[in-house]
């Protein structure tokens, strides 16, 4: 980049503003880097960085630091590090200036230097140099041992050099000698930094097994050169370590801990325990001096006991009663912070986990310990107590279990009485027993339930696959507490306000596969115990939500629930007066949601004659005329319609257009709001200005489509004759209507089989290993395409955009008087429904819901107010701002038969004050390319094979396709296990006039995911070359045949002669023959395009595409013939545009 003289020094003023740009984002930071080099910046930022009167040095320090990874390129690396490292050297060596160059900015610099190198310096072979200078000016700070003006700069310096060490491990491996005659030099506090830096070079030096004499100092400690190993990429050739120096030095560095802040002694212990595990020291060394530090009120050096425990858990054997002792105490330090207490429990858990178990004696001790501390106090954090009794679930598992190993083993290890896990419950409620009386939403409330959840569920986690714990949890005594002797049905009935915890609380066990049978015991415990002691007042509403959870499963018999509602409706017509007003009308409509549930799920002849008494009763007596009318079409619904459709037609009540649908099932919470009128005048035209448009433009528009008549029964199959699904079986409701039919049908159903016995059988067909393999291909194919009348189908999805015009809209639906200047000019739509319908064979297609749009602004301008009408608006942000005028839409199709067609749209929307806009919009157009989709993977194909299985796939139903072949009477079973199909195949061919470069362009551009193999030497270097068509099979032509059609052992090389398509018949003269025939001289064949695409529902579209230089010739084959009337309208807009 040329950049423009002359280079100006930047203000303070300039640097804020720079800075700021960098900051925000890439856009404005190109306004400066199109003056300036990324070193023109460095240069400008280093000379105002030494400047004595430039007051943001710190700032610019910071700049440099946060943006040298992004803003150096790899040619720029060098002398980059290089100005850098003398800017440094220049400031660490200028006088002390408590205010031009002061102590804090010196090192401010020299731990931004360090990280920068460290970020963009990581190749050593390439910043050899520039790493040499920076630590030898490092080591010059260091080397000033107990100088005490200068000691946090050495500490610094110190630190400096660890990072190095920890980016490039054994840096200093050479001068580990001078490194330690420092650290004993050393008197001052800076000695931490000294002794931590020493043990990262020794820690690296036993890890990496470098064979260098720690106590040599040969090697000068200044000039400082990289070590020869290091620079070479490979670890110098070990020939073992010097276990004497290392033991002296592990002596040296455990003498000096008690000079360490408790992170220095984390680090430092972190380091210090491999060094001892490889020099095969005694662990016992390391306990004895550092298990002290578990008494210190420090979590830090608490911390680093328990790592060397996890260490060496062998040398801590017998003390772990002690270590658990002393973490408890800890979390019932009162004076202590919070997170220490929690964080002793946290440590205390993986603690019993770590200790080795021995018949469970050691832990079985340690839990004995804890059990006395474990109940949480009234008066601690909400916080501690749920954590204590989580521990408190994990003790009563634990014994539970163990208890339950020892009466099945016969004999234990473990003496003394057994503790009741029904007590441990019980005493650990006892600091939140607040809960009764406290809001459901108290965060008591919730700590509670979930001690109820770990209890309850502690024996079947979700790991455990064992069924057998099933019966035993069922027989424990902690569920049949929980169950309903003491606890969950006492509560419902005594604090009604629990009961929407209690029903999340069965909801949480009902919604996880694993414990969905402990849901259901509880609320058929509901049933046995809670239903015969519920009164019927008023406050029997209350329990409504466990009803209607009671209602929805069908295990439970609902003759319990429908006497109780019964008497309750009794009592409610009873007690009806002047002084009711809307809570007769309100319990009336939940008590109908209930009964709307249970027709849901239960079978109309368990719950007939009682539910029919209770809308019989309701529909006579009850004061409510709206309850009354609910109840009396329940009734008839009930009586007139059988069970399955009843079901389907209460499912359908629930989905209203445009409305989410309640989670309250009775019709009181269905009752929608009054809406204003629709005006169908206003709505006449909205088409001109709101329009759906499809984003990918389709390349042929196509205006008809081809529709033939249905020839099978029903209006399932295709409209065609070939291809038409079969069942393997007669279904069911087919044996029906014979059965309950005229005698002219079983007439004809007589005669129809009867033509059947005579027809002569099928004769016994023997054929090759290639005809058994291609059908086994098949076979595995067609299992994986879903039978869509049995399940559901695959589906295609066409991307479009909404968006309407403002001004028109505003014409239409806003008063003049209510348009304003600015964003609020702009008029939105609200609550939007686009609905779909097609006469082609799509399917049912889903609705879309939008929630807001924002109408585009005027084309004649549109300011955002009166100041920024002359504003210069950067070109990048109008894509950005025409988005938030569009929303996207996607239309679910599921396609029947693959053929084009129109979607019809109809909108329904409301506008900002209230008013309806419902009418049509323009239709959607469906092509052939649409249906394009890839060929379904079997779930067992790895990854790797599926070039391979397409090509087996291609080749088995090329054959397949072909009008002579032996596959033509095979039927193939679909996915579901109940449709059959055949393939009926046809073939084509087209010849294409196109050069082949534009020919390639286009396969890569719009067949590219559907190509599966490339034949042909030059057609796959040339393909291969482009890089879009990837991870398919790739044949050099002359070795690997291509296909076995008529034009097989095609070979694609220079010298083959030009391609000829003859068109006239074999008795016409010689002329006649020339003159129709089509000469491709001089166009040399490269290669062949397989192509394998999938047409929903189950049909294949194929082509083998013979590229030459000026021509390409297409075969097509398909078991779909309808496509072939638009795939010749497909390709010439596809290759000939």
């Amino acid at each position: 980049m040329t950049e423009k003289p002359p280079i100006k020094y930047l203000s303070p003023q300039d640097w804020e503003l720079l800075i700021e740009d960098f900051q925000y984002d890439i856009v404005r930071r190109e306004k400066w880097t199109s003056h300036y080099s990324p070193l023109s910046i460095l240069d400008l930022a280093l000379s105002s960085i030494l400047r004595k009167d430039f007051p943001l040095k710190i700032s610019l320090i910071s700049f440099l630091e946060e943006f040298a990874d992004s803003l150096f390129r790899d040619f720029e690396v060098q002398p980059a590090l290089d100005r850098l490292i003398d800017a440094v050297r220049s400031m660490v060596q200028a006088p002390h200036d408590a205010v031009s160059f002061s102590s804090a900015l010196k090192e401010r610099m020299v731990v931004a230097v360090t990280s920068i190198f460290i970020c963009i310096g990581n190749e050593i072979e390439l910043c050899q140099g520039q790493l040499e200078s920076l630590v030898e000016l490092l080591l010059t700070i260091v080397n000033r041992p107990s100088h005490g003006a200068d000691r946090q700069m050495r500490a610094v310096a110190c630190e400096c050099l660890r990072e190095l060490e920890r980016a490039f491990p054994c840096l200093l491996a050479e001068i580990a000698g001078h490194i330690w005659v420092l650290c004993q030099s050393e008197r001052t506090h800076a000695s931490q930094s000294y002794i931590l830096l020493f043990t990262l070079v020794i820690h690296n030096i036993v890890i990496r097994k470098v064979n260098v004499s720690i106590l040599n100092t040969s090697v000068p400690l200044v000039p400082f050169n990289v070590p020869q190993f290091l620079v070479g990429g490979s670890i110098r050739e070990v020939s073992g370590l010097n276990f004497k120096e290392l033991r002296r030095v592990m002596a040296f560095l455990l003498e000096w801990p008690h000079i360490l802040t408790p992170s220095a002694m984390m680090e430092f212990m972190s380091l210090i325990m491999p060094v001892a595990v490889v020099l095969e020291l005694q662990a016992s060394m390391l306990k004895v001096q550092f298990s002290g530090l578990l008494y210190a009120y420090d979590p830090m050096l608490c911390h680093v006991v328990l790592m060397i425990y996890s260490r060496f858990v062998d040398a801590f054997d017998g003390q772990e009663a002690s270590i658990a002792r002393r973490l408890v105490l800890i979390s019932r330090e009162a004076q202590l912070p919070l997170v220490f207490r929690m964080l002793a429990l946290h440590w205390l858990l993986g603690f019993i986990g770590l200790v080795p178990d021995s018949g469970g004696r050691k832990k079985h001790s340690i839990i004995e310990i804890g059990l006395g501390f474990f109940y949480p106090s009234v008066f601690d954090p909400i916080a501690l107590k749920s954590l204590k009794l989580d521990l408190l679930a994990f003790c009563a598992i634990y014994l539970n279990t163990l208890s339950t190993d020892n009466v099945g083993g016969g004999s234990s290890e473990v003496a003394g009485p057994r503790i009741s896990e029904v007590k441990l419950f019980d005493d650990g409620l006892v600091s939140v027993s607040a809960f009764k009386w406290l809001p459901p939403w108290s965060s008591e409330t919730a700590v509670a339930f979930r001690t109820f959840h770990k209890f309850l569920i502690g024996a079947r986690s979700h790991s455990d696959t064992d069924s057998s714990t099933n019966r035993t949890l069922m027989e424990s005594t902690i569920f049949h507490t929980l169950e309903f002797e003491r606890l969950l049905v006492k509560m419902t009935l005594e604090f009604q306000g629990l009961v929407s915890v209690i029903v999340a609380f069965v909801d949480r066990l009902l919604l996880c596969q694993r414990h969905r049978w402990l849901g259901e015991r509880l609320l058929q415990t509901f049933d046995r115990h809670l239903l015969p002691k519920a009164t019927t007042e008023y406050r029997l509403a209350s329990y409504f939500p466990i009803f209607d959870r009671i209602a929805a499963n069908d295990t439970i018999p609902a003759r319990g629930l429908l006497e109780l509602l019964t008497k309750f409706i009794v009592s409610v017509v009873e007690k009806h007066g002047p002084d009711t007003g809307l809570k007769s009308w309100s319990l009336g409509s939940k008590v109908l949601g209930i009964c709307r549930t249970l027709m849901i799920h239960h079978h109309g002849s368990r719950l007939f004659i009682g539910l029919s008494r209770l809308l019989a009763f309701t529909c006579l007596y009850f004061p409510d005329l709206e309850v009354r009318d609910n109840a009396r079409i329940y009734l008839r619904m009930l009586i007139c319609i059988p069970g399955k459709k009843l079901r389907h037609l209460l499912n359908l009540g629930a989905q209203l257009p445009g409305i989410a649908p309640s989670p309250h099932t009775s019709s009181f919470f269905n009752v929608q709001s009054p809406r204003p009128s629709h005006d169908p005048k206003k709505s006449r035209n909205i088409s001109s200005y709101i329009h759906l448009e499809r984003i990918v433009p389709l390349l042929v528009k196509q205006s008809w489509s081809l529709s033939l008549p249905t020839l099978g029964i029903g209006g399932d199959g295709p409209g065609y004759m070939g291809g038409t699904i079969m069942d393997s079986e007669p279904p069911l409701d087919m044996e029906n209507d014979v059965v309950g039919g005229s005698s002219g049908d079983i007439q004809q159903q007589i005669i129809s089989e009867t033509e059947q016995i005579d027809y002569p059988q099928e004769p016994l067909r023997v054929m090759d290993s290639k005809i058994s393999e291609i059908l086994g291909i098949l076979r595995r194919h067609f299992s994986c395409i879903p039978d869509f009348r049995h399940m559901p189908g695959l589906k295609i999805r066409i991307s479009c955009s909404l968006r309407f015009k403002s001004e028109p809209f505003n014409r239409v639906w806003r008063p003049a008087t209510d348009l304003d200047d600015g964003v609020d000019a702009l008029p939105a739509i609200y609550a939007t429904v686009l609905s779909f319908s097609s006469s082609a064979p799509y399917g049912t297609i889903p609705p879309f819901h939008i929630p807001f749009l924002l109408g585009e602004p005027p084309t004649n301008g549109y300011s955002l107010g009166q100041k920024g009408s002359l504003d210069i608006v950067p070109v990048e942000n109008g894509s950005e701002e025409e988005e938030s005028f569009r929303a996207a839409v996607t239309i679910e199709l599921e396609p029947r038969e693959p053929m084009p067609g129109l979607v019809d749209v109809s909108i329904e929307t409301n506008t900002e004050n209230g008013q309806i806009i419902s009418g049509q919009l323009q239709s959607i157009t469906v092509g052939i390319e649409d249906m394009f989709l890839k060929a379904i993977i079997p779930s067992d194909i790895a990854e790797d094979e599926v070039p391979g299985y397409y090509s087996e796939v291609f080749h088995a139903l090329w054959e397949a396709c072909c009008t002579s072949s032996n596959t033509g009477r095979e039927t193939f079973p679909l996915k579901g296990g109940k449709g059959m199909t055949a393939i009926n195949g046809t073939r084509s061919v087209k010849l294409l006039e196109v050069p082949a470069m534009p020919l390639i362009r286009a396969i890569e551009r719009q067949l590219a995911p559907f190509v599966i193999s490339v034949i042909g030497e030059p057609l796959v270097n040339i393909v291969k070359d482009g890089g879009v068509i990837r991870d398919i099979i790739w044949k050099d032509g002359a070795s690997d045949s291509a296909l076995d059609v008529t034009t097989s052992g095609n070979d694609y090389d220079d010298n083959k002669e030009p391609l000829q398509l003859k068109y006239t018949e074999e008795e016409e003269e010689d002329d006649d023959r020339e003159e129709s025939s089509v000469n491709i001289s001089s166009n040399r064949n490269m290669g062949c395009f397989l192509v394998l695409i999938f047409l929903p529902p189950r049909f294949h579209l194929l082509f083998e595409m013979e590229v030459c230089e000026l021509s390409t010739l297409v075969r097509i084959r398909t078991d779909h013939w309808p496509c072939l009337a638009y795939i010749d309208d497909y390709l010439e807009a596809l290759f000939l545009s």
